[in-house]
């Protein structure tokens, strides 16, 4: 099954705290950015990766150690001050509306491609499938440094990427979004407040987004093992 990757690359990392584009941080010498796109550029069922950036970042984009094919297969478009902008603005430049739509965040380099074929097939029969593990800790609701519940974890599920779409589902969920100003914290998010309903696969434990300093010891020990 043929798709389209929307791959949300204009954000600041402030949580990082880097000072800049968190993406441009390296994981055993390479770009955080550079091994999310190859998982898509050497994958033959994606052919096209949409990328909003921001237009003061193009020239690293465009220095990437990439081969030509995956350089090919990339469509820059102008990214948005919130992620939901960004990935609404890529939805905007695909020309094939019957196309499937995945989105993923780009610093999530170790997707596998065994995920992203559970999330195809799931496709076959819904409209909007995201991948997602169990949660393994204990889970407390806490009110001004006070416990008041532990919530029964057996139904929570950490959310990961990437999550797949038909276009007509996921531009009509963002286009309903932007007339109400609502602001949703994944594409998922959107299309369940729009309505649709959302079916989960199996993650990977391993498909961490980096965000914190923490994070990169974490991506760098994954990056060994992968790499072994």
């Amino acid at each position: 099954m043929q798709y389209k990757v929307i791959i949300p690359a204009a954000g600041s990392g402030s949580r990082m705290g880097a000072g800049f584009n968190k993406l441009f941080l390296k994981i055993m010498n390479s770009p955080i950015i550079e091994l999310t796109l190859k998982v898509f550029g050497e994958d033959e069922r994606c052919n096209e990766i949409i990328l909003p950036i921001k237009e003061s970042e193009q020239h690293f984009f465009h220095s990437l150690n990439l081969p030509s094919f995956i350089q090919n297969k990339i469509t820059y478009v102008k990214g948005g001050s919130e992620r939901q902008e960004s990935v609404f603005n890529g939805l905007v430049s695909i020309k094939d509306t019957e196309s499937l739509i995945l989105v993923h965040d780009g610093a999530r380099p170790f997707v596998t491609n065994e995920v992203i074929e559970r999330i195809l097939v799931k496709m076959n029969e819904h409209e909007a499938v995201i991948c997602a593990v169990p949660m393994k800790d204990t889970i407390k609701k806490v009110i001004d440094g006070v416990v008041v519940e532990t919530i029964d974890r057996s139904t929570l599920w950490g959310i990961q990427t990437p999550q797949a779409f038909t276009y007509k589902c996921l531009m009509e969920a963002h286009q309903k979004a932007i007339e109400n100003g609502f602001l949703g914290t994944d594409d998922a998010s959107l299309v369940e407040w729009n309505g649709s309903k959302v079916s989960v696969v199996n993650g990977d434990y391993n498909n961490i987004k980096v965000t914190t300093k923490e994070d990169l010891f974490f991506a760098e020990t994954i990056y060994e093992q992968y790499r072994s």
